[in-house]
């Protein structure tokens, strides 16, 4: 049993050594480092990625505060408004009841100045009828006539006596 393919030969072993470190050398040369190369390239990339993806959440949870924020205080100035807006309102309000009230009671002042005006005018008129008649009715009584001075004379002395008030009897 002399197989060939089983025993050692020197040579063949020095010749599969002698081509195993070329083989081994043209592989670091050409195949490693352009592989170790874009392996660390790669691992560059991946590891910014991851950097930025880290920025990028840290940017959205600041975002995320901020709108928060600016909804709060768009809550908060909304509110702000709709209070002014309701005392605006209700200040209004008020200076239309108090305009009103100012009002009517200029009507009522103006009115009762108007009655007592008129009031005053037909007691005059008036006043001056009951003269006229009373010194009508005395002439026809007396039979004489009065002269106009005698009738104003007359008239101012019954005026006197009637705002003087009842006479005890």
């Amino acid at each position: 049993m002399n197989n060939p393919l089983v025993q050692p030969d020197p040579g063949l072993a020095i010749w599969t050594i002698v081509t195993f470190l070329v083989l081994l050398w043209l592989l670091a040369r050409f195949a490693w480092r352009p592989l170790l190369r874009a392996l660390e390239s790669r691992q560059e990339t991946i590891r910014k990625s991851l950097e930025d993806a880290a920025a990028a959440r840290a940017e959205m949870e600041a975002l995320g505060k901020e709108s928060q924020r600016i909804l709060r205080q768009a809550h908060a100035d909304a509110e702000a408004i709709v209070a002014g807006s309701r005392a605006e309102a209700e200040k209004l309000r008020e200076e239309i009841r108090q305009k009103a009230r100012e009002d009517a009671e200029a009507v009522v002042r103006e009115s009762r100045l108007r009655i007592e005006t008129e009031t005053a005018r037909a007691l005059r008129q008036v006043r001056g009828e009951i003269a006229d008649l009373s010194v009508e009715i005395a002439s026809k009584l007396i039979g004489r006539n009065f002269t106009k001075e005698d009738q104003s004379a007359l008239i101012e002395e019954t005026l006197r006596e009637i705002e003087a008030g009842p006479r005890p009897s």
